[in-house]
């Protein structure tokens, strides 16, 4: 049975006898190991039922440690490293040698960031490796944002939680990697395309890849509720379309007003930052309420609005 807790010593023990422990970040919660052992990883891999040819995401304590992971660091990376880390974006960089070609997939690049969570900061501070950590979800399903939801897909498989409380930012990381030294966007994320951009200049996004992805979260479905699930432009007009079946719906800032359905508002305040903290926990809420299909709307196409519209793209089906 997972143990829901905060004791980062017990987490420091488990890891280091080579066992998974999931842990907290801003983003989502991550199922982590340790990335030299060959058992920890293989772990991961079979736990969540991913597949090997999907690359892990490193995590690391300081951008000190990144010269021991990397090879080469372009200077685009520099300013956004500078600029965004401890957060939720992750570099795809040339790999050394001696990071496994199980984490990376085979490819001479690996994913690479530094967490903005206080618990997980220390964690990583207190081991002598870093963190493969995936999202802590069985592969394809809705990744999880508080430890609760973490327990309920991974009671008997893993022995600890750590309890981070509920992820502030609620998606997972904006992925940039680099082709030529010049920057391209492998997954939209919690971290605003435009942010970047502002620091950076224009960017390219390259976000799908069926076949040997770049990096994680570039499969077309992803995510994903275990209710069939819309997204579309005008929720009313879709719920029409579905008489006499239970309903969930999720909606920007605006009720419909339909005591027929089960509704969430992602974002009474119209913030497209508290409507992506509040995905994953509501599409969770709906996935438990054994109904027929769920509605989502579109968001508008800025911002975050981008980043959300993407996990809710991939998780129709």
């Amino acid at each position: 049975m997972s143990i829901i807790s905060k004791d980062i010593q017990k987490a420091v023990q488990l890891l280091s006898n080579e066992e998974l422990v999931a842990i907290p970040t801003e983003t989502v919660y991550g199922l982590a190991g340790n990335i030299f052992s060959e058992k920890a990883i293989k772990s991961i891999f079979s736990t969540k039922k991913r597949p090997f040819f999907n690359p892990l995401i490193v995590h690391i304590p300081s951008v000190e440690v990144l010269d021991n992971i990397v090879n080469h660091i372009p200077n685009k990376a520099k300013l956004l490293a500078d600029a965004f880390w401890p957060g939720s974006m992750t570099l795809v960089l040339k790999k050394k040698s001696k990071i496994p070609d199980l984490i990376t997939a085979g490819k001479d690049t690996v994913a690479v960031r530094i967490p903005n969570h206080p618990l997980t900061l220390n964690l990583l501070e207190n081991l002598k490796f870093p963190l493969a950590a995936p999202s802590a979800n069985p592969f394809g399903s809705i990744s999880p944002t508080k430890p609760e939801h973490v327990a309920r897909y991974f009671k008997n498989d893993i022995e600890m939680v750590l309890d981070g409380g509920a992820c502030t930012n609620g998606i997972e990381s904006t992925i940039i990697g680099f082709e030529d030294d010049e920057p391209i966007i492998y997954r939209l994320g919690a971290l605003a395309l435009e942010e970047i951009e502002a620091v950076i200049g224009k960017i390219t996004v390259k976000n799908k890849k069926e076949h040997k992805p770049d990096a994680p979260g570039m499969l077309a479905r992803h995510y994903a509720p275990s209710t069939r699930t819309f997204l579309v432009d005008d929720v009313a007009s879709e719920v029409k379309k579905h008489p006499n079946k239970k309903v969930g719906v999720l909606v920007f800032y605006q009720s419909l007003n339909n005591d027929a359905l089960t509704e969430i508002i992602l974002s009474k305040k119209k913030s497209l930052q508290e409507a992506a903290t509040n995905l994953y926990s509501s599409l969770h809420e709906l996935d438990l309420q054994n109904l027929d299909i769920i509605i989502a709307e579109r968001f508008p196409n800025n911002d975050l609005g981008k980043s959300i519209n993407d996990r809710l793209q991939r998780a129709t089906f």
